[in-house]
């Protein structure tokens, strides 16, 4: 059984080149993106303590994203690149934020499927960026990324499944799938990782 579905659009050529344009700034989002999915596979584990299936695959993919951010820094280091004060807005995820179901049990299972979604487009677009980047160290740690962020893609749909009928939440994740789409079509394109 295939655990996400893939993303509903292709990211736009005109994307990987704004980000090879603008890698710092680029750096600098997907710093705050590693911290903000640590953050969140975290927030789970504190809205949904009872939720006894999941916590031990939210604590480990909380941790990855945080040495993710790690690695991320450290990059940033070596290019004199400072984080930045506070983390701006993302109007991507707070597009998809504002489509969320409000009942407790809908918001919880479009929460995990969000998580799915975006994981599956960081995985998408990680991999344009480990394609298009010269320098290969760099390129073989976004390539490493890639193939972490489809995992996490599966991670959060598995997490779903524990708690909802397979056919209410593949609906759903399509649903979202195509919801994903439609936002970022209709977002600018920036040196951001969304």
């Amino acid at each position: 059984m295939k655990l996400n579905l893939e993303i509903g659009c292709a990211s736009k050529p005109e994307w990987i080149q704004c980000v090879l344009n603008n890698f710092n700034d680029f750096l600098q989002d997907h710093a705050d993106c590693e911290r903000k999915a640590s953050a969140t596979a975290m927030s789970f584990v504190a809205k949904y303590p009872d939720r006894l299936e999941i916590i031990p695959e939210l604590i480990e993919t909380a941790v990855e994203e945080l040495e993710h951010f790690q690695e991320v820094y450290a990059i940033m280091e070596k290019r004199g690149i400072p984080l930045a004060h506070s983390i701006p807005e993302d109007p991507y995820i707070k597009q998809l934020i504002k489509r969320c179901h409000s009942g407790i049990l809908e918001r919880f299972l479009d929460r995990l499927l969000i998580a799915s979604v975006v994981e599956t487009r960081g995985a998408e677009r990680f991999k344009l960026v480990a394609d298009n980047l010269k320098d290969p160290e760099l390129s073989k740690f976004y390539k490493m990324l890639w193939t972490s962020e489809a995992k996490h893609g599966h991670i959060y749909v598995k997490m779903a499944l524990n708690y909802f009928d397979e056919d209410k939440v593949y609906q759903r994740l399509a649903w979202w799938v195509d919801q994903e789409a439609e936002i970022l079509d209709s977002l600018p394109i920036r040196a951001a990782l969304h």
